[in-house]
């Protein structure tokens, strides 16, 4: 993978580029909790910062293209979320009917809203957010074809990355602090286990499809308690090889978007399946005005047990769209579990630009739990709510 860097590095500072579009975004972040945190170390208030740059160049006609996208994270408290990452950095020569990329990128499968099970090429990168929209970039060489019967990528992935957690004064915390360090492995090459992926994908009449699979190590770890010498107990992540077959499907039908993501997953010889479909209906021009309301609602299906991120659950949501010069855009939901009433998240998004190049965002997560073997337990203190300010050149 190292190798791969200082290639890609010494071919972007080469004179054979005629132009470089340079552009990205900074931003600072406050977030807010509403309680006290369950453990001493974790404050309520929490400030942090962030530096994503990228640039861009194309040669050969545009047949040839390299771009790359940096992020780095400062933060107050955690200093596990300060960090930084390569998002991408990757060539890419296109054909006529075919394309070639090779060195760090970021790949999204996926079309539901409340969450995506099939999308599986990246990592988490778990400290940036709770919702694991973040990714980390991701090694791998690809080759794409385009036909009129669809499009077809294989994926081969020489490189692991393990998946970033919130330290012991971070919030969103397990009750042990995980060990990423020693993380385990079931394949004996760790983290240069050789993993791959294919995925093709066409339109037929309103219909998107889209079918992937997986074979190699799981994005998803599980864990082990360990103590050292000194009695003191921590969680150290084990991540298992995984093989995960996956389909996706979106229609546009009127004012009705359906959309549906299944994988059927294999661990360990255990097989399990999950799902998430619904759909999102638009009201256009509401009351004669310029906004538009969407209605959501995704069911989620899960038949894992204490690991799934959801196992019986109903999300129901509104996404409101002024249609401003400022494209002011607003999207509440909430999750409840249908096993336990007590159990349930609520979130906010909203964001407008302010002008040109800055941008205000409002974000907020509430979590509700009185049962312990949910995952949501762990949450049950950490409702917050962060303002943003971004700028963008």
């Amino acid at each position: 993978m190292k190798n791969i860097f200082l290639l890609i590095l010494v071919v972007f500072s080469g004179r054979i580029f005629a132009d470089i579009e340079y552009h990205g975004e900074a931003g600072i972040e406050q977030r807010y909790f509403f309680e006290d945190a369950i453990y001493p170390q974790q404050q309520r208030s929490n400030l942090s910062g962030y530096f994503s740059p990228e640039l861009y160049t194309s040669l050969n006609n545009g047949d040839d293209s390299f771009v790359f996208k940096g992020f780095i994270r400062f933060d107050q408290q955690d200093s596990e979320r300060s960090h930084l990452d390569i998002r991408e950095l990757k060539w890419t020569h296109a054909g006529s009917d075919w394309e070639l990329q090779a060195g760090v990128g970021k790949v999204f499968w996926g079309q539901t809203e409340s969450l995506h099970l099939v999308d599986i090429i990246n990592q988490t990168d778990l400290v940036e957010a709770i919702d694991g929209e973040d990714k980390l970039g991701q090694p791998m060489v690809t080759v794409s074809l385009f036909k009129e019967w669809g499009n077809t990528t294989l994926y081969v992935l020489p490189y692991f990355r393990e998946r970033t957690f919130p330290g012991t004064d971070g919030r969103f915390r397990a009750p042990l602090p995980i060990d990423t360090d020693n993380a385990l492995y079931e394949s004996e090459d760790k983290q240069q286990n050789l993993d791959w992926a294919a995925r093709w994908e066409h339109s037929l009449g309103v219909w998107d499809i889209g079918l992937s699979y997986f074979d190699g190590t799981s994005r998803e770890p599980l864990f082990t308690i360990e103590t050292n010498e000194l009695s003191e107990s921590s969680l150290t992540p084990f991540y298992p090889l995984l093989q995960q077959v996956g389909l996706d499907l979106l229609a546009l039908v009127g004012d009705w978007t359906i959309k549906f993501e299944g994988v059927q997953r294999k661990i360990q010889d255990q097989s399990t399946t999950a799902f998430v479909g619904g759909f999102e209906y638009s009201f256009v021009q509401v009351f004669d005005s310029f906004i538009d309301i969407n209605w959501l609602m995704e069911y989620q299906f899960d038949e894992r047990d204490l690991l799934a991120q959801s196992q019986n659950d109903l999300m129901l949501g509104s996404r409101i769209v002024f249609n401003d010069i400022d494209g002011t855009e607003v999207l509440v939901g909430i999750v409840q579990d249908l096993e336990y009433s007590s159990v349930r998240s609520g979130f906010i998004e909203a964001s407008s630009r302010i002008n040109d190049n800055w941008k205000w965002r409002v974000d907020a997560w509430m979590f509700s739990s009185d049962e312990p073997s949910e995952l949501t337990y762990l949450l049950r203190r950490d409702d917050y709510v962060q303002l943003s300010l971004e700028y963008y050149f």
